[in-house]
Formats: C-alpha cells, sequence, structure tokens
C-alpha cells in the first residue's frame, strides 16, 4: 500500500503509484521564451513611478562597478569581479525583499548588497583582503560574500526552513514570514551544492527563491559545456519546483518575476528557481582575459542589450525621462562615486592579526600556530624597521655634520644665500 505522507500539499500531488506521488510537470515548466516587460503593452501600461526608480538605480549601479574596476587598476582593490551589464539582476534582487528576508550573495554581487544597504567600502572590504566580511550580517540581512561557488545556496535553505521551523513554534518571533534570497552564476548550477540545495528547498518546501544569473560563461566556460539542459530554468521541474525565465537585461520584467517568485515563496508555495539571461560586459575579473574565450563582435552585440540603455529608451519614447532628469541623476552617481574614494582615503589599515578572529569560537591547533607565525614574524618587521630607523637617523646626522663644514668652508655662503622666506634664490 502507498502512503503518501501528510507533508505533500494534496494540491502538489497528482496520481499515486508504487512509488509514491507522482506530479504533473507541466505547471512547474517555465515559459519557452525569456518573459520581456520593454517593447510590450506592459511596459506601457505600467508604473511609470517604478520604472523611473529603476532607472536611477541602474545609472548608480553602473557608476558603482565603474568605480570599483578602477580602484582595482589603482590597485586599491586585490580583485574585484564586475557585474557591468547585469545590473538589473542585481538591483532588483535588492529592491523586492522585505526588511526581515535575507540575502545570499556569491562574489559578484557586490553591487546587490550595497543595493541593499551595505556602505560600499564595507562590501568592497573582501575584495581587499581586509576582512573575512565587512558587514554585519545581521544588521543587514545579507549573508557574506560567498567565492566558493553555489555554498551560499543550501545556506539560504537551512536559514529559511529554520526561521520557518521558529515562526512555527512561536508565531511572534521576527522570523515569521521570512523569505531567503540565492544568488547564483551559471557556473555554480554545475556544482553538486546547487543540486543538494534545490532538492533540499523543494522537499521542505522551504521559502527561498533561487536567482541563477546566466551570463554565459563560468569564468572561460560557455554554458554549451555545462549543460545539455534546453535552460537552467527546467532543471527545477526535476527538483519538484516551478522554474521561471527572464530577460535578465529587462529591469521591469526582473522586478515583476522576482515580486511574483517572493511571494510565492512567502505564501508558503515552495521554492522557485529563476534563470535570468544576462551578459557580464567585462571580464571574469580584472586578472581574466575574455578576449582568449569571447570575440568582440559577441561583446558589441550585447552592448546593444545594455539593461541601462534598454530602459533609458524606453523611458525617452515616452516622455517620462527629461535631459534635466538623466544629469541630475548622473551627478547622484557622480556623488556616489566620489563618496566611495573618500571612504577608501579614510580607510585605515587592518591589524592583520584579525585574520584569526571569528573563525572558531576555540581557535584550533593549526589556527593558534599560525598565529603564532604571524606574531613573530610582525616582531621581526618592527624590529627591522626600528633599526632601520636608527640607521637613517645616524646617516642623517653624518649627512648634516658634513654638510656644516662644506657650508663653514665655503665662507658661509648658504647662510649669507638665505633671505629667511623659506626658500634660496
Amino acid at each position: 500500500m502507498t502512503i503518501v505522507h501528510d507533508s505533500v500539499p494534496t494540491d502538489l500531488v497528482g496520481s499515486v503509484g508504487l512509488r509514491g506521488p507522482r506530479r504533473d510537470p507541466a505547471p512547474l515548466l517555465p515559459d519557452a521564451e525569456p518573459l520581456q516587460v520593454l517593447g510590450t503593452r506592459a511596459a506601457v501600461t505600467g508604473d511609470p513611478d517604478l520604472a523611473l526608480d529603476l532607472y536611477r538605480r541602474l545609472v548608480l549601479g553602473r557608476r558603482f562597478n565603474r568605480q570599483a574596476t578602477t580602484l582595482t587598476r589603482q590597485g586599491r582593490l586585490a580583485v574585484y569581479p564586475a557585474s557591468t551589464g547585469q545590473e538589473a539582476c542585481q538591483v532588483t534582487a535588492a529592491m523586492v525583499l522585505a526588511d526581515q528576508d535575507w540575502l545570499f550573495p556569491s562574489y559578484r554581487d557586490t553591487l546587490a548588497v550595497v543595493a541593499r544597504g551595505v556602505a560600499p567600502i564595507d562590501a568592497l572590504t573582501l575584495m581587499r583582503g581586509h576582512s573575512h566580511c565587512g558587514y554585519d550580517p545581521y544588521e543587514h540581512r545579507i549573508a557574506p560574500l560567498a567565492t566558493p561557488l553555489a555554498t551560499q545556496a543550501v545556506h539560504a535553505v537551512g536559514l529559511a526552513h529554520a526561521a520557518r521551523l521558529r515562526a512555527a513554534a512561536d508565531p511572534r518571533a521576527s522570523a515569521a514570514n521570512v523569505v531567503a534570497l540565492a544568488l547564483v552564476g551559471d557556473g555554480g548550477t554545475s556544482e553538486g551544492d546547487f543540486h543538494e540545495a534545490l532538492n533540499f528547498a523543494a522537499v521542505l518546501r522551504a521559502p527561498v527563491v533561487f536567482l541563477v544569473q546566466n551570463n554565459g560563461y563560468a569564468i572561460s566556460v560557455p554554458l554549451a559545456k555545462q549543460t545539455a539542459a534546453p535552460t537552467l530554468a527546467h532543471k527545477a521541474v526535476g527538483y519538484g519546483m516551478p522554474g521561471r525565465l527572464v530577460d535578465g537585461n529587462d529591469a521591469l520584467a526582473m522586478h515583476q518575476v522576482l515580486t511574483e517568485s517572493v511571494a510565492h515563496a512567502r505564501a508558503g508555495r515552495g521554492p522557485v528557481l529563476v534563470e535570468a539571461i544576462t551578459y557580464r560586459l567585462e571580464a571574469h575579473t580584472n586578472a581574466d582575459d575574455a578576449t582568449r574565450y569571447r570575440s568582440a563582435a559577441e561583446v558589441d552585440d550585447w552592448r546593444t542589450r545594455d539593461p541601462l540603455t534598454r530602459l533609458e529608451a524606453h523611458l525617452r519614447a515616452h516622455g517620462q525621462l527629461t535631459d534635466a532628469t538623466a544629469e541630475r541623476l548622473a551627478a547622484q552617481a557622480e556623488e556616489l562615486a566620489a563618496g566611495i574614494r573618500a571612504q577608501f582615503e579614510a580607510a585605515p589599515e587592518p591589524d592583520p592579526r584579525s585574520l584569526f578572529a571569528h573563525v572558531y569560537a576555540t581557535p584550533t591547533s593549526q589556527l593558534r600556530e599560525q598565529a603564532a607565525d604571524l606574531d613573530a614574524r610582525l616582531a621581526l618587521d618592527a624590529e627591522f624597521a626600528a633599526d632601520n630607523s636608527h640607521t637613517d637617523h645616524a646617516d642623517n646626522a653624518d649627512h648634516t655634520d658634513h654638510a656644516d663644514h662644506a657650508a663653514e668652508g665655503a665662507g658661509g655662503q648658504l647662510d649669507r644665500d638665505h633671505d629667511g622666506r623659506g626658500d634660496l634664490r
């Protein structure tokens, strides 16, 4: 006899076979083509204030990416994975979340972190090598930027499930109605963690939205060499969750799909997998030579689909963006960039000993050994600096004595040529 567990909602159960409940895959399948709003009637009849706000955020996001890239070229950042061209995915991911929700970013999602309220200097701290994170995850409800691929997806499921359990135990708990949104790249979908996260989330019906930013390449590996699936959104069916396919360079479409997906998860209907078709216009990082695996013609073709210029063209075509407004927003973007530069100028140098803080509550023997080695190296550096300072002082004194004798031998010419104004004639 087959028993359907009472945790399986009846509306999701089809025919019951020898191996358990069978579900109709049709409602889970994504659309045949990525959803678009720009260029459709929905864009014309939609909220003009939302469209203008999205444009403002894209302008600021593009300037943020440019400034961070410049800081990397100046050596102020060790590395920066730019999200230039993907800004519509980044800003909408931050916009659709409520205060109690959590964002789980990957290393390329610095803009999403800033868009949710973290100061740029703090969001970029990891890229400077100055801290494990740079911001308080609990204050902002943003997990640390994850460099390992797809590990944040599993963490998102664990937090969302735990929040739901806590809310069930105490309806007044702050964890009530929490949704977790995990950002993943197309390369991350090839990781085992991605599989585990989706399977875990679907079985538990956890309130999670997985946003895959498919920019075409996992560093240099094109998507065709990662998967033979029709789309990444189709992978949702295998786990028993809805898949959504959206034009990731259409800010209005991104906002619509993510809003609907978050509402779906918050209503207790389980997780959603969203695939956003987008493109990174810059290299993987500043250490990458993208010309080795993609052509200039390909990049130029995607520039015609730039999310910023597409939304600007829509707004201008319908009289919703004037030159004066565009100039005002550009000025705000420059203020943002100036503020980032000022924060970098004022940022103190980190204490290298902080490397060992907040790793384990009780440091392991390996960490204690490494910390002792660092202390010894710092002590040697301090001793070397002190010796150099003493030598430099002695050399300067000797140089001064020789200079004084030379001046006296020259009949005090230095004194006679000095007129008291601090310079020489």
